[in-house]
């Protein structure tokens, strides 16, 4: 008589209730990382190492912080001559799902001009929002400048940017820069023939 199989024992998480393998395909990877380094700690490795880091990241940041380094030549604890920062601070990055890492995007605004139906022609505006601009609020100050229509749309990047109608290319950085004095002229991009351009 053949044997019956033993069942397979799953372990799911509380907070996605997706079991533990699949937990950074669910909703949100970053409230499950804590419960999955004490829990399945073999599941993900790196999600352990990560945290090591971290850890001695923030121990050594302690320290500094007390005037005291952790890099003594001989294991004495020697203290930090003021005036001396750290520059080995690294840039925050976002880590998605599956390891992916993603980028702090940076703060530009691009302005691209499109032709359509060989006559019409419309102004894309995108990257006032990275500025701490509202864009409902800009693209009616835009509309009333150029007297033309002037939506908040996704792009096809899923991020929102202004479409106005008509070429108001020419005097848009102007106006964008008196408008709105946080964004420097340097960055302000034109698209043209494919290629960033900077306006000033």
């Amino acid at each position: 008589m053949a044997e019956k199989p033993e069942p397979v024992k799953v372990l799911y998480c509380p907070l996605c209730s997706l079991p533990a393998e699949y937990c950074e395909f669910g909703p949100d990877f970053e409230k499950c990382k804590p419960w999955l380094i004490i829990n399945a700690p073999e599941l993900y490795p790196d999600l352990l190492k990560e945290a090591n880091e971290k850890e001695a990241e923030r121990v050594s940041e302690q320290l500094q912080s007390a005037g005291i380094s952790s890099s003594g030549a001989d294991g004495a604890a020697s203290y930090v001559q003021s005036g001396v920062t750290s520059s080995s601070k690294q840039e925050e990055v976002k880590r998605l799902p599956g390891g992916k890492i993603k980028k702090k995007a940076r703060q530009e605004v691009v302005i691209e001009k499109v032709v359509r139906n060989k006559r019409k022609c419309i102004t894309i505006i995108k990257g006032l929002d990275l500025f701490g601009i509202k864009l409902s609020d800009a693209s009616k100050k835009l509309g009333k400048k150029f007297a033309t229509g002037a939506s908040v749309v996704k792009g096809p990047t899923e991020k929102e940017q202004i479409d106005v109608q008509g070429d108001i290319a020419y005097d848009i950085v102007e106006f964008i820069t008196e408008t709105w004095p946080d964004v420097p002229e340097t960055a302000i991009y034109f698209i043209e023939d494919g290629k960033k351009v900077p306006a000033a």
